[in-house]
């Protein structure tokens, strides 16, 4: 009797790296697609809502990068993380969407009604939660009046958390300009938000 041969079974997402799952899905293995999936797709789609304030374009264009980034991964470089990886992609379509309808960076920003709705962690305290959705809707009509560039740089380091590093990895830019960009966007954010979010 022949036995059959069957494939090793992927270690559960908490216990292998992105690296190793990487590893794993080129090797053909679904089940470590799937973990790569549910590990950033959450991310993608919320940079995405991020950027373009639509819900639906939104999921659209983090299941296009989802889908590219699984065909482009024998050229993901190890040394870099996934999510910035990503986070390009993502960067990416949002331009080509931008390009094809003939849209400008920050049309249909301003409402935010959908982008709050996921930032807003609600909690047994419903007034704290008011006032943390409050906040955060002033935060994003001061942020969505600001140009692209110093508004994406804010996204994806206070919103995101990314390192400089990642950051100029994902809008191609020297690390010593992602720091300058960060502090200029900063500092017009925060004049934004005195003024109440409005063009002086």
């Amino acid at each position: 009797m022949v036995e059959s041969r069957v494939s090793p079974p992927v270690a559960e997402p908490e216990e292998v790296t992105d690296q190793e799952l990487v590893d794993q899905a080129r090797a053909g293995q679904p089940d470590a697609r799937n973990a790569l999936a549910r590990r950033h797709r959450q991310g993608a789609f919320l940079l995405a809502l991020q950027m373009l304030g639509n819900r639906d374009d939104a999921m659209d264009v983090a299941q296009d990068a989802m889908l590219r980034f699984f065909t482009t991964l024998d050229s993901f470089d190890r040394e870099r993380r996934v999510q910035p990886w990503l986070f390009t992609i993502v960067r990416n379509q949002v331009r080509d969407l931008w390009r094809r309808r003939q849209r400008r960076p920050g049309d249909g920003l301003v409402d935010g009604e959908a982008l709050v709705g996921q930032l807003v962690d609600h909690s047994a305290n419903p007034e704290a939660d008011l006032r943390r959705q409050q906040l955060r809707e002033r935060v994003w009509r001061a942020l969505a009046t600001l140009p692209e560039a110093k508004r994406e740089i804010i996204v994806l380091r206070d919103f995101h958390d990314l390192s400089y590093n990642d950051i100029a990895g994902v809008l191609d830019i020297p690390t010593g300009t992602v720091m300058s960009r960060l502090h200029g966007a900063r500092k017009q954010l925060k004049t934004r938000l005195e003024e109440g979010g409005r063009h002086a």
